[in-house]
């Protein structure tokens, strides 16, 4: 089972222990922000595309849409989401619980700057009823993440 996986992964930092799990399901940004009782642009969705032949995950913010140009000129194709049974084959991980922890070699992981709003984001960990609070700099660690990138539209934008 992919959380046990994702256990296992966090295990060599010391959070193993900060894994939530619910009784109900938190498979979807709404869900999931029902069961932390957050706001849902907090949820730290991962989405999966494929990117010349491999798998890319893109972790975002609850409230944000991927911006077609953006993406493009971020990877130079248009973006293609995996389906369900490519998601689980490529990453590890079945939709409702994709998450950047303990995927599978080859996978790269990036962060869309529309997380970095928040001091604290809820991805998952494997399980379409599971998630753990990090701070940015945790979550940059621990999903050994390649780059910071600009690939979203439709969340409110940090005021500096």
């Amino acid at each position: 089972m992919a959380i046990e996986q994702v256990r296992t992964y966090l295990k060599q930092y010391g959070v193993e222990e900060k894994i939530l799990e619910f009784d109900v399901s938190s498979a979807t940004v709404e869900l999931a922000a029902a069961a932390l009782n957050c706001e849902a642009q907090r949820i730290a969705k991962t989405l999966a595309f494929m990117v010349d032949g491999r798998a890319v995950l893109v972790v975002a913010a609850g409230d944000a849409k991927i911006d077609n140009p953006k993406y493009k000129a971020q990877f130079g194709t248009k973006a293609k989401m995996l389906s369900p049974n490519e998601t689980e084959l490529l990453v590890g991980h079945a939709v409702g619980g994709v998450c950047p922890f303990a995927v599978k070699e080859g996978v790269e992981v990036y962060l869309d700057v529309s997380l970095k709003r928040f001091e604290t984001v809820f991805p998952a960990c494997g399980s379409a009823n599971s998630a753990i609070e990090l701070r940015i700099p945790e979550l940059e660690k621990y999903s050994g993440f390649v780059s910071w990138i600009d690939v979203c539209k439709g969340y409110e934008a940090v005021i500096e």
